[in-house]
């Protein structure tokens, strides 16, 4: 049913190319817009659960598209960023430092490798029907929300952003990165009694 927090749900879904689009065009704005297309994405994010929530319209469908459009944005812009060649230099003081692509690789793998390894024991406990058992928690919650707000960050970066802000950027991610072993974990530990008996 396409009520309007699966229509929101939509919308996040086909600003993805767009974002990615406008990232890549040649002009000096462009990581601007492409972190304020990110920030309203995510704003939709929270206003469609929370239309879903107070006028009883969740549906199944959206219960199946809302994971899976934070999945798909979060991927595109950790695959944007990750390919991105300002941030293997970082300016200090005049002088520009070489950084080792792993420093942004190694978060984003983990978060992306976290996502599909949830993914798959939701849908696996689903099946056996003890899906609520890995219901989202608050860590959750707070690991998606200082993941959102390290990608905004790092999307907004450019070859003149000020170093403190690239560096917070990082520092969020790692955050998150810490957080994103942390929750999948808990998940793990929660699903473990099943996983054993199978």
């Amino acid at each position: 049913m396409f009520n309007l927090p699966n229509i929101l749900t939509l919308i996040r879904i086909l600003v993805i190319p767009i974002l990615a689009l406008v990232f890549y065009l040649p002009v000096n704005y462009a990581h601007l817009v492409a972190a304020i297309l990110f920030a309203l994405a995510c704003l939709t994010d929270w206003l469609d659960g929370y239309i879903a929530r107070s006028f009883k319209l969740s549906t199944r469908l959206g219960a199946f598209l809302d994971p899976v459009a934070d999945k798909l944005m979060v991927s595109t812009v950790l695959v944007l960023l990750v390919g991105e060649p300002q941030f293997q230099f970082i300016s200090l003081h005049s002088a520009v430092y070489a950084m080792p692509v792993a420093v942004i690789t190694i978060p984003a793998a983990i978060i992306v490798s976290r996502e599909i390894i949830v993914s798959a024991l939701r849908e696996w406990m689903a099946e056996i029907g003890k899906r609520t058992s890995v219901a989202v928690s608050n860590l959750g919650k707070i690991k998606t929300a200082i993941q959102m707000l390290a990608l905004i960050v790092l999307l907004y970066c450019d070859a003149t952003t000020n170093a403190l802000i690239v560096i917070m950027g990082y520092v969020l991610l790692y955050v998150a990165a810490v957080l994103t072993i942390w929750s999948m974990m808990i998940y793990i530990k929660t699903a473990w009694p099943e996983m054993k008996d199978q």
